[in-house]
């Protein structure tokens, strides 16, 4: 299978679409190139004017299992049947108690451990603040430069990425301390890339610790195990065993947001058992239900001891949503994982052949089907080439492969976990054709 274009793009009914749209939805949004969607299946997408083309994008990393999975629209279909809503925050019901029991047993370290459902990451997040907040009794976050966990005012407040998502809405919530990220490719402050863990971690508990947020009033530090909108990029193997290693000496929670990381995306489960550590709580949103609105908090119990009402969501855990998570982490444990580091391996691979072939590719990174290819105009300086970066995600376009930025000057690849070999051969063609054509 190939994408097939047949109109101009955009096509026609597109353009009807878009001059509406224009009018009548919000201009907050980020819109890369005027694909308006139709259908899909698997890794294609079909736009309204019937144009075909491969998704690397899956939704941004949201649709895991492919679009429309058969076995998830089945599930969804079977549940919409039976109810649709009755608030689990004050009603039971069983798929709920199921798919909490599912998320205990597969999140790292002891399976005694609750869950608190939402809608989305950033209210994941927000739970996950309020929840270390009302244990601990301690005031201050820490979080790191370049992050992103979301954009309500408690999660933006944590959320670093670009100026844009902050600007005008200050004052955030107080007490939210950044860190710098150990970044390999570009390290802060020019820091040699060998000295970057131990620098950091000096300068946490050196600096940070003696001057802006005594240890003692820090309720957790909230980390990505791999930064999404900060560049798809991947800290030292050793970092964050050691970050936790000193969390723990302050008694610091660990919260790992696994939000656009997790669900099997890097070839694990969760990313951060790359690194061998267990957080006290995780959150998941995005591909936990293959694209139905959901996301949960997840804790070690004797954490999650808050009373009723203290925190509460009328849509949160919904069951339509649920029942696309149980079965969506079924398909993920019965070989998507396992494929999406496998063709991870694969698309890597083939990107890494290009950055040989073409200087303005400064770096090639990430874990499984997490991938950024990251555009600079020099690579001595690696400084970012924000402008040719979104020119190659525009003539992807145009040429049937959809992909997205992040970061300055990434390219992200964030395919559905079904592609296979056939398929990512397809996209890296197609994205050496554009590059050539760059």
């Amino acid at each position: 299978m190939r994408p097939e274009i047949r109109t101009e793009l955009p096509g026609p009914k597109a353009k009807e679409v878009l001059e509406r749209d224009s009018k009548y939805v919000s201009p907050a949004y980020t819109r890369s190139y005027p694909f308006v969607m139709d259908k899909g299946q698997g890794a294609w997408v079909w736009d309204i004017d019937g144009n075909k083309f491969l998704d690397m994008t899956a939704g941004i990393a949201v649709t895991n299992t492919g679009h429309a999975h058969p076995e998830v629209v089945k599930a969804v279909k079977e549940q919409a049947e039976k109810f649709l809503h009755m608030a689990g925050a004050d009603f039971y019901y069983e798929n709920q108690t199921l798919l909490a029991e599912k998320l205990a047993e597969i999140a790292p370290g002891a399976k005694n451990r609750r869950v608190f459902f939402a809608n989305s990451g950033t209210e994941a997040n927000e739970a996950a603040l309020k929840l270390a907040r009302y244990h601990t009794k301690r005031p201050i976050y820490l979080a790191f430069y370049k992050a992103f966990h979301g954009r309500s005012f408690g999660s933006l407040s944590l959320t670093a990425s670009k100026a844009v998502q902050r600007r005008y809405y200050a004052p955030m919530v107080p007490q939210v301390v950044h860190v710098p990220f150990p970044d390999p490719y570009r390290p802060p402050f020019g820091i040699h890339p060998d000295k970057l863990t131990d620098t950091i971690l000096d300068f946490l508990e050196n600096t940070v610790f003696k001057t802006v947020a005594p240890p003692e009033d820090v309720a957790a530090f909230i980390i990505e195990p791999v930064q999404g909108e900060g560049g798809y990029v991947v800290p030292p193997a050793d970092f964050y065993p050691r970050l936790y290693e000193i969390l723990k000496k302050y008694d610091i929670l660990f919260i790992d947001d696994e939000v656009q990381a997790g669900m099997g995306r890097t070839g694990r489960m969760f990313a951060i058992e790359h690194f061998g550590v267990i957080p006290d709580v995780i959150t998941v949103a995005k591909g936990i239900a293959s694209g139905l609105p959901l996301g949960a908090a997840i804790a070690k119990t004797s954490l999650m001891n808050w009373e009723p009402g203290s925190h509460s969501s009328t849509f949160g855990g919904n069951p339509v949503a649920i029942a696309a998570s149980l079965k969506t982490i079924e398909l993920l444990e019965n070989g998507l994982i396992e494929n999406a580091a496998k063709m991870g391996e694969k698309l890597k691979n083939g990107l890494k052949e290009l950055q040989e072939r073409f200087e303005f590719i400064g770096d090639v990174r990430g874990l499984g089907l997490m991938l950024g290819v990251d555009i600079v105009k020099d690579r001595e300086t690696k400084e970012p080439d924000g402008k040719l970066r979104d020119k190659i995600v525009y003539k992807c376009y145009e040429k049937g492969l959809l992909t997205l930025g992040a970061g300055e000057s990434v390219v992200r690849w964030s395919p559905p976990l079904v592609i296979n070999e056939e398929e990512v051969s397809v996209a890296l063609e197609i994205f050496e054709d554009v590059l050539k054509s760059i």
